[in-house]
């Protein structure tokens, strides 16, 4: 059996930093309020003139770096992101091109906050049908473009990043011990639409809008839909909750992050925990927490990973990795 082998890992955060204290001189808020509901402290914003792909860039060639590879080496690259440069072309075609990819494929998947989870089961498909053999998985966003920073419930939750893996088919034995991506599971709701999305696009308005969200019903999906897809993900690779070494969640909320810790009777030390420096930057979040627990050595070679992620659409989803 072919597996996806994470062969490296990377990250690039803008280096504007906006803590919570200077967003209450603007916002009506506190750095109590904030940090009692969500966790977080402060989060970093693009600087003016610096794009989705410039932080995608930076965040790739870093986990190239990490992989001992070339752009050169790659035949895929999948970017997940809901803020694009352009309406078109896919963002990832300006990434291949600046890192010198220009064999295979480049193109965009839009998952918005399950963004990343959804590319690296993208890209592992591909991979393990022959279609590629090196692929890049990046997610990148500049989400205080599309912020209402009058809205006092939304822009103080998001930031901007990117972060990016390098995944490599390998012959693996089928079994839960192979390194690898070892199980996906996507879903999505429709349905759930209008509890967050952005007000605008080039069909309907010609205008990109503002997030818009309804908190407390986000919250109570994620926490009932989270829990049934790590259970689903688990089950295919035959694995349960206490082979888990490392959860690498989506990083939107502390308390949804703590909840979902708790369903799996994971101990706080066992779950990578980056929203309070980073704030939700969406598609970037998990591989954001995953570059920072690599590289400060928590995450090592052999251990299982879980990561997971729900976001608009609804769209949720789970990955299971061996490192």
């Amino acid at each position: 059996m072919i597996r996806s082998v994470v062969q490296g890992c990377g990250s690039y955060l803008p280096e504007r930093v906006v803590t919570n204290e200077e967003l209450s001189k603007t916002v009506e808020t506190t750095d109590e309020w904030i940090q009692q509901r969500t966790g977080i402290r402060q989060r970093h914003i693009a600087a003016e003139g610096e794009f989705t792909s410039h932080l995608a860039i930076k965040a790739s060639q870093r986990a190239l770096d990490h992989a001992g590879l070339k752009g050169s080496d790659l035949d895929l690259i999948v970017l997940a992101t809901a803020t694009p440069d352009e309406t078109f072309p896919a963002t990832a075609t300006r990434v291949q091109a600046e890192l010198g990819m220009t064999g295979g494929a480049a193109f965009d998947v839009q998952a918005v906050c399950a963004g990343f989870v959804y590319a690296v089961s993208v890209a592992d498909s591909l991979i393990k049908n022959g279609i590629a053999s090196t692929a890049l998985v990046i997610g990148a966003e500049t989400f205080s473009r599309i912020l209402d920073w009058d809205d006092r419930g939304t822009c103080v939750l998001f930031g901007d990043g990117a972060g990016a893996i390098v995944l490599k088919g390998e012959q693996g034995t089928g079994t839960s011990a192979d390194r690898g991506i070892l199980a996906n599971a996507l879903h999505s709701d429709g349905r759930q639409h209008d509890i967050l999305y952005v007000d605008g696009g080039p069909s309907s308005t010609r205008t990109t809008g503002f997030l818009r969200m309804e908190g407390k019903e986000v919250f109570k999906h994620a926490v009932v839909n989270m829990a049934a897809v790590v259970g689903e993900v688990l089950e295919k690779a035959g694995l349960e909750s206490k082979d888990i070494d490392w959860l690498v969640p989506h990083q939107a909320n502390k308390r949804i992050i703590d909840g979902t810790g708790r369903k799996l009777g994971l101990p706080p030390e066992r779950v990578v925990v980056t929203v309070d420096r980073h704030a939700n930057t969406s598609a970037a979040s998990i591989p954001l927490a995953l570059d920072v627990a690599v590289k400060d050595g928590r995450i090592k070679r052999g251990d299982l990973l879980l990561m997971e992620g729900i976001g608009g659409g609804l769209a949720w989803g789970a990955s299971l990795v061996r490192w």
